[in-house]
């Protein structure tokens, strides 16, 4: 249905059931719905997109527009401090239904399109031909945002040389570039890493590389747009999956949360002008996330989701130190004091940025950059500490688990004897290790580690942008004056 606003659960999986090319395991998926070690996690979307919908939940959520249209808040364009803040709690609220390990859930590029759509001026920097990039922009985040469509991306090119790619240029025979233009749209060829979600997207948005050098030779690699992820000549390889058809038991997240990750390969795709957004202008592109400001609307909601993370491996380790009775153990109140400090110094910077809000040359309102950028960089350090400590804390019980199977079972007395706590019988015992493994030693769990690690990028380059755009002026003057003093 058209224009329908919000969707249900169901509707969001019939639109996965099309002739989209999926590949895993060697073979062609025919419904990615039903897909073994795929189908957990569009069932686990399907269910957040449900959430929407009730009582509890929908004013925190979503918003009516102007026509009465029911939309996700994370469509909604911020005119006002307050309608910062009230991003945020609806971000927030989409993350602690996963415990923010559903990275991918749809807020986050909801979040791009809208910044995107409301910075009239900088595309229309680059609107010519055949092409009006503003109106393309516009219609496109109206087409996502009253039909609810969820969006996958992706920016990085593969290379076959390190020192091509940190110099700025790619390589054609990899790299996704322009082949051709023709009246009906550009055909591009070659692929992208790397799509999370991808399989269980209705769209990919390609948007452009910010590392491109500003010269001629890379008009080809210049270029943003969005189609189906069911385009003819568009595949997607996946990633093995860490959903093993275990049951929620055994595996209480990568049972639910297997949201995979696929690399995009593009095989002289027609894209039409009207879903180009920018073509031709390297520099233009270098420019794009930061003049727009979505790559602060998108941080905002990747710090909601990382509060939400630090609170729950805050709630794994308490209740292992509450259960084997160690909270009394200055050692291990120590270790998770350190988690605790985590968790509060992303709230403290996500309360900064929104408290400051301000509004943006577009006339919209942002949260400030500055804390979401020290959130962003500190983030990557944080969760591999955090997973270390939940190892040191479980030490060999994260690998003492029976199965679900072993409860009712000729094994199930010596389980239910061997394995109970003071404070905790064996079976809720058993339960709350796996949940740790899964987090800590599984390869979901450490999948987790590499994506948060990498997340906004590689840490030498986030660290770098930060310096960069750090006041030290200031500072420095700071500096002078006293040493200027007689």
């Amino acid at each position: 249905m058209k224009n329908a606003g919000i969707r249900t659960g169901a509707q969001y999986l019939e639109g996965l059931r099309d002739d989209r090319e999926i590949w895993t395991r060697g073979t062609r998926v025919k419904d990615v719905t039903a897909e073994p070690g795929m189908g957990g996690g569009a069932a686990s979307l399907a269910g957040f997109l449900d959430r929407q919908h009730e009582a509890a939940y929908r004013d925190i959520v979503t918003y009516e527009d102007a026509q009465g249209i029911r939309c996700a808040i994370s469509h909604m364009v911020p005119k006002s401090k307050a309608d910062v803040v009230q991003r945020g709690r609806a971000f927030y609220e989409w993350a602690t239904w996963s415990n923010g390990m559903f990275g991918r859930t749809p807020d986050y590029k909801n979040a791009s399109v809208m910044a995107f759509a409301h910075a009239p001026g900088f595309l229309a920097q680059g609107s010519k031909g055949q092409a009006d990039f503003v109106q393309n922009m516009t219609r496109f985040y109206d087409e996502v945002r009253l039909n609810d469509r969820v969006l996958t991306h992706t920016l990085v090119n593969p290379s076959v040389s390190h020192a091509q790619a940190t110099s700025g240029k790619f390589d054609e025979e990899v790299a996704l570039h322009v082949v051709k233009e023709t009246d009906a749209g550009i055909i591009v060829k070659g692929a992208r890493l790397l799509a999370t979600l991808g399989p269980l997207s209705d769209e990919i948005e390609v948007f452009p590389s910010t590392l491109l050098r500003a010269d001629d030779s890379n008009i080809p690699f210049a270029f943003a747009f969005a189609i189906p992820i069911a385009t003819p000549g568009l595949k997607m390889i996946c990633r093995d999956s860490y959903d093993h058809g275990k049951s929620h038991f055994d595996a209480p997240l990568s049972s639910r949360y297997e949201e995979m990750d696929a690399v995009v390969i593009f095989d002289n795709v027609l894209v039409p002008w009207e879903r180009v957004f920018m073509y031709g202008e390297p520099n233009l592109c270098n420019q794009a996330f930061a003049q727009t400001n979505a790559v602060v609307h998108m941080a905002h909601q990747v710090a909601c989701g990382k509060l939400a993370k630090a609170e729950f491996m805050v709630g794994v380790m308490c209740a292992i130190a509450k259960a084997t009775g160690r909270d009394k153990d200055l050692a291990t109140k120590g270790m998770i004091a350190e988690v605790m400090l985590m968790a509060e110094t992303v709230r403290a910077l996500l309360f900064s940025a929104e408290q400051q809000a301000h509004e943006d040359q577009w006339g919209n309102f942002i949260p400030l950059r500055g804390p979401l950028d020290a959130s962003r960089n500190l983030f990557p350090k944080m969760y591999p500490r955090m997973v270390e400590i939940l190892q040191l804390l479980g030490s060999s019980s994260l690998m003492a688990t029976p199965t679900e199977a072993d409860f009712s079972n000729a094994m199930a007395g010596d389980v239910e004897k061997y394995f109970q706590l003071t404070h905790m019988d064996s079976r809720d015992r058993v339960g709350l290790y796996r949940l740790a493994h899964d987090i800590a030693v599984s390869g979901f769990g450490n999948r987790q580690a590499l994506y948060e690690r990498f997340f906004f990028g590689p840490p030498q380059i986030m660290s770098s942008v930060y310096f960069d755009g750090y006041d030290k002026d200031s500072k420095i003057a700071r500096v002078e004056d006293l040493l200027a003093q007689a």
